[in-house]
């Protein structure tokens, strides 16, 4: 049992006997005493006074007494106005981390029997991946990770946007420009390939678009009327009718952009139980349109286009279905979210997407809980901010993003830099220098996205995530290889280490770190909750912070008394148990040695 947890079930008791009055658990408060104040937890102690009718102090007092006379647990307390600050006996921690350290499993929490699909990354496959996808990819592995730690069954899926005039622009740019180029001949990722023919699309559109403003056409006519563009849509309708040579270019561009997929998806260590394509789900959601239409909630215009009125929801009308019966992409999303409810029964559907459309999530909802779908509630969208860089913002159709597989590279480069500035690797081979400035890389970039809430719009500094001090990747990593060279040595001099012995009186600083550890469930429940990692990452931080302070006022293997010195062997190595797990949660390898 926690020690909150512990002190509401002492402090009830406390209440029912010196008062007469059981009160209901949320009726006691308890959090962390403040640093500057004597104590380890503090009961809050006003919601209590109804019952007591005494003053806060006086009440606070008694139950202090009572809890130090008939709970071993309890060593000491103070008041500080209507503030319980109660201390736990050395015995207690030493009895509550032998338990965490004894605790394979711990901070996995049980399982719930809950399914929850979390859908992410969702690429065009007109370009490569690029910085914005990669916080959604990070977000997305590391968000259900934590599912699973919080018990869940997770079932992690892809929606590749396949199809649709964005991607017709690259065909066509292709076919005009490309003499045949494929990935082989030009030694080019595939999506990396594709993606140089969208921007090319664009640079050949903008162009006929001022040739047409030249000779004195509006240029809203003319972005609308440039042949270029004309010829793309057309490409669009011969793709829909089935129209074969279309199809197989499609088939073999998208095919190129697929394999560069998966290399960025392995770099970065992510993958997916399932992915579908929108080209085989666009035509979902059809035959709910038509039962909107029975039941009443849609209504179709005289163009035969089908409306959703929303207006008295406080919202807008809404477009299912376009006069020539074509499909709009919420008309995919009703249909691809009842045939995941249907096909999994799932308790929860997060959909990890940028914060650019919120409205198009909430109309979603709404539109469903219409068509009379319970589980409407159960979508749950986990909307996060855009990723700036120190020079502004990223623009795909001009070319100018920052490319995924680029930047994992400049992580790699800049990781190897800073780790041979330090000097401290002359003892590794090549291989194992490669593979720790890939982790570093990785762990630098991982971290430093996952760190930052996901609601909020961040600024990515490549620099700044690298460093080996303050909140970052590195840091961490750093501290994990710190402690494993500890253990190095101490089983090099054949010191013991099996078990947490008793009578050892922890000091102050041991105290801070057993109650840092025990915190490490409550906050895989926490983040779960939250939807977010982000309080993982701070929390091993935090962690990792602690420990360095620990280690450098504490000298760990001078120390005489083996009782002592078990003692603190078996601290260090719990805590890199635990930094182990909650940086796996976000998907970053710690390193044995650095």
């Amino acid at each position: 049992m926690s020690p909150d947890r512990f002190i509401i079930e002492k402090t009830r008791e406390a209440v029912t006997a010196l008062y007469g009055t059981e009160l209901p658990q949320a009726s006691f408060q308890v959090q962390v005493t403040r640093k500057e104040f004597e104590g380890d937890y503090t009961v809050v102690v006003f919601p209590l006074l109804k019952v007591s009718h005494l003053s806060p102090e006086a009440t606070a007092a008694a139950i202090g007494d009572w809890l130090k006379e008939n709970t071993d647990e309890i060593s000491g307390y103070n008041v500080v106005k209507g503030f319980l600050n109660l201390t736990f006996s050395n015995s207690y921690w030493r009895t509550l981390f032998s338990a965490i350290s004894a605790d394979a499993d711990f901070g996995q929490l049980p399982p719930t029997g809950k399914t929850i699909m979390v859908e992410f990354s969702s690429p065009n496959t007109n370009k490569p991946l690029h910085l914005g996808h990669i916080r959604n990819n990070l977000l997305g592995w590391s968000v259900s990770r934590l599912l699973e730690a919080n018990g869940h069954k997770v079932l992690k899926v892809n929606l590749v946007n396949d199809r649709g005039i964005h991607i017709c622009k690259s065909m066509l740019a292709w076919l005009r420009t490309g003499n045949g180029e494929t990935p082989e001949s030009s030694g080019k990722k595939g999506d990396h390939l594709v993606g140089d023919y969208y921007v090319a699309f664009n640079d050949m559109y903008r162009k006929e678009v001022d040739s047409l403003v030249g000779n004195g056409m509006s240029r809203e006519d003319a972005e609308k009327n440039a042949p270029i563009l004309k010829e793309a849509q057309e490409m669009l309708r011969k793709w829909e009718s089935g129209d074969k040579e279309v199809r197989a270019l499609w088939e073999k561009m998208n095919g190129w952009v697929y394999d560069g997929f998966d290399k960025t998806y392995s770099a970065l260590g992510i993958s997916f139980d399932r992915t579908y394509y929108e080209s085989q789900t666009y035509l979902l959601g059809k035959a709910l349109v038509r039962k909107g239409l029975d039941m009443g909630i849609f209504e179709t215009e005289p163009d035969g286009s089908v409306w959703c009125d929303l207006t008295s929801d406080g919202l807008d009308r809404k477009l299912l279905l376009r006069g020539d019966g074509t499909s709009v992409y919420i008309t995919q999303d009703l249909g691809t979210a009842e045939q995941r409810f249907s096909e999994y029964n799932l308790d929860e559907h997060i959909y990890v997407v940028g914060n650019e459309q919120n409205y198009h999530f909430q109309v979603l909802k709404l539109i469903l809980r219409k068509l009379g779908f319970g589980w409407a509630d159960s979508i749950y969208h986990l909307s996060y901010g855009m990723v700036e860089l120190p020079e502004g913002k990223m623009k795909s159709r001009e070319g100018t993003v920052v490319d995924a597989d680029d930047l994992i590279e400049k992580m790699y480069n800049t990781a190897r830099e800073t780790s041979l500035e330090l000097g401290k690797l002359d003892d590794m081979d090549g291989e194992e220098q490669d593979r720790l400035f890939r982790m570093l890389g990785l762990g630098a970039l991982k971290y430093f996205i996952i760190k930052v809430d996901p609601k909020k719009t961040m600024l990515f500094d490549p620099k700044e995530s690298i460093d080996f001090n303050g909140n970052t990747g590195p840091f961490i990593q750093y501290t994990h290889a710190r402690i494993k060279s500890i253990l190095r040595k101490a089983a090099g001099k054949g010191l013991p280490t099996a078990e947490v012995p008793a009578g050892v009186t922890l000091s102050p600083k041991e105290i801070r770190l057993v109650k840092l550890l025990d915190m490490f469930p409550d906050k895989i429940a926490e983040g779960g909750q939250a939807h977010s990692p982000a309080i993982i990452a701070n929390y091993a931080y935090d962690l990792a912070k602690e420990f360095n302070q620990y280690y450098h006022d504490t000298p760990i293997l001078r120390e005489e008394d083996l009782q002592i010195l078990n003692f603190r062997l078996q601290l260090v190595s719990a805590i890199a148990r635990v930094l182990v797990k909650a940086m796996d949660i976000l998907g970053i390898e710690l390193p044995e040695r650095m």
